[in-house]
């Protein structure tokens, strides 16, 4: 078009030239952008399970047994009382 002529002003080259820079800006921080998003791990894979679903897991497993499974699930909660602490009958 107004390749030979010179109708095109510096300006309209430079308006040119910050557009390719600016998209080839652009292309670079989203491919940087999703670099970082697929090296690190979510949020997700990195929280620890509480320690009551372990002991949950565990009982459905079959490694523990329901009544020792319900006294470990009292002493996590706070429930039980120290054996040295309870009163002894009469």
């Amino acid at each position: 078009m107004f390749w030979n002529d010179g109708s095109w002003g510096w300006g309209a080259w430079m308006f040119m030239v910050l557009c390719i820079v600016a998209a080839i800006g652009l292309i670079a921080w989203f491919g940087a952008l999703a670099l970082k998003s697929a090296s690190s791990p979510s949020a997700d894979s990195r929280a620890q399970p509480d320690a009551e679903s372990v002991l949950a897991a565990r009982f459905a497993r079959g490694e523990i047994d329901e009544a020792e499974f319900r006294t470990r699930r009292s002493v996590l909660r706070g429930d039980r009382t120290d054996s040295a602490e309870t009163p002894t009958p009469p």
